[in-house]
Order: C-alpha cells, then structure tokens, then sequence
C-alpha cells in the first residue's frame, strides 16, 4: 500500500464568493453577540458582530474614497492592534488585496518586500518601520478609526479563484517569496473546525497571540467569527502568567497559543484547575511530547496540534473525536488529500520516509508565488504540491513529521532562510565565510546559530548589532561562533547539517 490518504469530501463554493463576506456571514444573525472580547485583568472591552461587520464595511469606504480600487495592493505595517484584522477584512470586502506583513522588519527589509508587491498604499502603525525611501501613500490607524463609521460598502462578489490576499514566506533562495491566495481559502479553513478545534458556535475562543500574527488572525478571529463564537484576545503586552486567570474568568472553552506559551504558563504551577477549557490547540512549530504531557496533568484537558505552512495554512492535525497517535502529527483533516512521495515523485510505501506532499486540488493551497513561475512549477509534481518536509505515514493516515528536507529554520512559529541570513552577514567587513543552521540548545529548543571564518574576530556583540539594521528580530542568531573553515561538500556546498551535528555534540 502506498502513503496517499483521500478524507472525505471539502466544502462546495458558489461563483459569487467574497471571503470577508463569509467571515462576516453570522452577523445578520446574531448581530448583538459578542463577536471580539480584547480582555484585561479589570474586565473586557466588547465589539458585537454588529459593531464588527460595520466597522469593517466602513473602512472599506473609507479605503475606495482614497481613490483605490479593485486589485489594489494594500501593505499592512500595523502593530499589536485590533486594527489589524479590521483593515485585513475591510480590503478583502471590496476586492483590494491586503499585504500583512510582521512589525518586526526593519524599513530595509519592507522596501525589499515593496519592490515585490509593488503596494498602492501602506497603512501602518506609528512607530513601526517603513520603507526608507517613499514607495506611496501612508495612513496611520488612527485615521482607520474615523472610517469605522462611514456608509457601509458593499461586498465585491466574484470568483473564488481570484486573489484575496498575499502573504510572505521565506524561500529556500533566500529571497522572501510573496504567497497569492485566492478568496477561497477561506473555506479550508472550514475544514478545521472538525478536524482540529471540535468549535461551535457557543465556544468562547481565547489565543494567546499578537492580532498582527497570521496565526492569531486565523484560529483565534476569522475562524470563530465564521462559526459565529466568540473571539478572546488578551489585551497587548498581558504576561504569560496572567493569562490561567483570564482563562478562567472570561469562560474561555478553547485556547490557542504557541508551544512556547504553554510552557511559560506551567512555570511553578503543577495543578491549575480550568472548569470552562475543553482543549489547547498548537500549531506554529512542533510541540515537544514532554510539554503535552505536563499540561494535561496540569490542567486535566488535552492540546491538538496542528501542522501546515504558509502555502496551504494547517492540513494536518488531531481532534477532539480523533487525537493523534503519540509522536504523530495527526491525520489529514475531512475534504484533505495528502501523500507522502518518493525521490521519483509517486506516493512512497507506507511507513516509508519521503516528502510530504498535498493535493493541488485542495481549497487552501496557493494560486502561486508572485512573480516566480518558475519556483511556483518547481513544488508541483504532478496532481502533487511538495511541502519540503520529510515525513512518513501509517495505515491509519497518522503523518509522523521527521524535518525539513532543505536546511529552512524555524524561528518561534516563523520560517527563516539561511541563506537570507547569512547574506547579510557576509557584508560585514571582517567575516570572510559563514554558514547558519539553526541547532538544539535543549530537549525541545532550538535557536539560529552563526558561524563565521575571521581574520581578525570582530566578536558576537559586533555582528550582532550589524545585523540589527538589516534582519527582524526573529531572524537573529543568537549564537555566533568562529571556526576556521566552513564545512563544503563536493559541489563547495556548505554542509549545514554537519556543522549543527558537530555544535550539537559539543555542548
């Protein structure tokens, strides 16, 4: 038998589709539901799904009365603010094309991503870094909320195959590529709510995220606002350690976080009782087994993971009616069809190590890179869209994950090149070779380490700084080594896995 697993049927989508439209679909029906709560130790400020969609329609008109229209490239520069999410659906309503991008980029590397997408208009946040040379018209957030409540706009209707928004991934050639989805991934997104987060329309949704990061904007707002639950969001700068208590007092039934977040909630505390939480949910990157288990002997409710990429959002996961089996991934979720394939590009024995592969057939996979064809073609084999991670499947269709097939890092949820990173360090005058991989400092931590040949070792604090100018924060080495050579193969390719082993073996 071969590693190809066909689940179910996906969603039907009609010929006049709009993807804000669809999120916004319960607010004629529930239109004094509390649709977003941004909580506080003293209580929670409220907007209803009337109060959503109205807002939303009218920064709409708000965005055509500047003259846009329809194809329109809108950069999103915009911090940890509810703003964010309202100017993304907003666009998405009158068939402009929102451009999020993460507030950590330096204004070198927003102009890069400019000369991509090429934006009529940036809406940012004060403060947040903007290209160093003007590329167009900039409006801050502050001037969204005088549009909150300008006549609604009506939702452009069209197509679900036409783009709906672009959003930007690390590429294997170090350049950032610009991912093009089209209204209809929305409707994949609908394949989680029984495949992963067993939602309803009475859940109380809480995500431990910032409202600028995809991961938030997905599970934790669009995603219950299309069932019509009810989104939680703990208010910008909100400890770790106060987020149990809010939890608890808010009524939360679902939680959402990254690994990471878990693990700062379990400091100290080895029993925490939640009497409203039926599950966490995780995704972002690998959630360690240990870190599992200590928070459901903690809190007596289990976490379902999830797996997926910027290409085709999360396809992969447990549930509540379908845990995964210990150390897997989970199983494609309803309406998914995923392959595990050989190195000749057909679907691999099962049990079997091979590329992790999804149908191109499926609702949320990408129209495309942004003007790379040719890198777009390159990941299709056949009725196949290659991943670059390395997995096996059981009979079952449990997906057991055993890392990337190129030497892409991960960086708190965020996939980083080496090759982005080691372009910028190699400008510093003193370093003459480099090599970054990203390496295992413990059990389940991993960081970006750098490492570099010198003739005269400038020292870690010294490219650091360089490359604060040049690289989000995220994107870091947080370690910096001098070697005396960098390891190359045959072809002078650098052998990143055997400096990580070797590093890995020394400390």
């Amino acid at each position: 038998m071969h590693s190809v697993f066909d689940h179910g049927t996906a969603p039907n989508v009609s010929n006049a589709f709009n993807m804000a439209a669809h999120v916004l679909r319960c607010a004629n029906q529930a239109p004094t539901k509390p649709a977003l709560e941004i909580l506080t130790p003293d209580g929670a400020t409220i907007l209803t799904y009337q109060q959503l969609e109205r807002s939303i329609r009218g920064i709409a008109t708000g965005l055509l009365n500047r003259g846009l229209s329809a194809g329109d490239r809108v950069l999103l520069r915009l911090d940890n603010t509810p703003e964010f999410p309202l100017a993304y659906l907003a666009c998405i309503a009158v068939d402009l094309v929102p451009v999020p991008t993460a507030a950590q980029l330096t204004g070198h590397e927003v102009e890069k991503l400019c000369k991509t997408v090429n934006p009529s208009l940036i809406i940012a946040s004060p403060g947040v870094p903007l290209p160093e040379a003007s590329v167009c018209d900039v409006i801050f957030a502050e001037t969204l909320v005088t549009y909150h409540d300008l006549p609604p706009a009506e939702f452009a209707l069209g197509d679900p195959n036409r783009l709906a928004y672009i959003i930007f991934t690390s590429g294997t050639s170090g350049v950032q590529r610009a991912v093009c989805h089209a209204h209809r991934a929305i409707l994949a997104r609908q394949m989680m709510f029984d495949g992963w987060y067993g939602l309803n329309r009475d859940d109380r949704v809480m995500h431990a995220g910032a409202f600028n990061w995809t991961y938030t904007l997905g599970t934790g707002l669009m995603d219950p606002w299309t069932m019509g639950a009810t989104a939680l969001i703990p208010q910008p700068g909100t400890p770790a350690s106060a987020l149990f208590e809010l939890l608890n007092t808010h009524r939360a039934t679902i939680f959402a976080a990254a690994p990471g977040v878990y693990r700062q909630m379990l400091k100290g505390d080895t029993q925490l009782k939640m009497p409203h939480l039926r599950h966490g949910l995780s995704a972002g990157e690998k959630l360690p087994e240990d870190l599992r288990a200590d928070w459901e002997h903690a809190t007596s409710t289990p976490i379902f993971e999830a797996f997926g990429m910027s290409e085709c959002s999360t396809f992969i996961s447990g549930a509540p009616d379908r845990p995964a089996p210990l150390h897997t991934l989970g199983r494609p979720q309803n309406g998914r069809r995923v392959a595990v394939l050989a190195a000749d590009g057909q679907p691999a024995p099962l049990g079997s190590e091979g590329e992790l592969a999804v149908s191109t057939d499926d609702l949320g996979l990408m129209l495309g890179y942004l003007n790379a064809e040719a890198e777009t073609k390159s990941r299709t084999s056949g009725q196949w869209f290659r991943t670059g991670d390395s997995a096996s499947m059981d009979q079952s269709g449990a997906i057991t994950y055993h890392g990337r097939t190129d030497d892409m890092m991960n960086a708190g949820g965020f996939r980083v090149s080496p090759i982005e990173v080691e372009s910028a360090l190699i400008q510093h005058g003193d370093v003459q070779e480099c090599a970054v991989v990203e390496v295992q400092v413990k059990a389940d931590v991993s960081v970006i380490a750098a490492f570099y040949v010198s003739q005269s070792d400038p020292g870690a604090s010294v490219l650091e700084q360089w490359l604060s100018g040049q690289l989000a924060r995220y994107k870091m080495p947080r370690i910096f080594t001098a070697v005396t050579e960098i390891p190359r193969g045959a072809n002078n390719k650098i052998l990143r896995r055997k400096l990580r082993e070797e590093w890995e073996e020394n400390h």
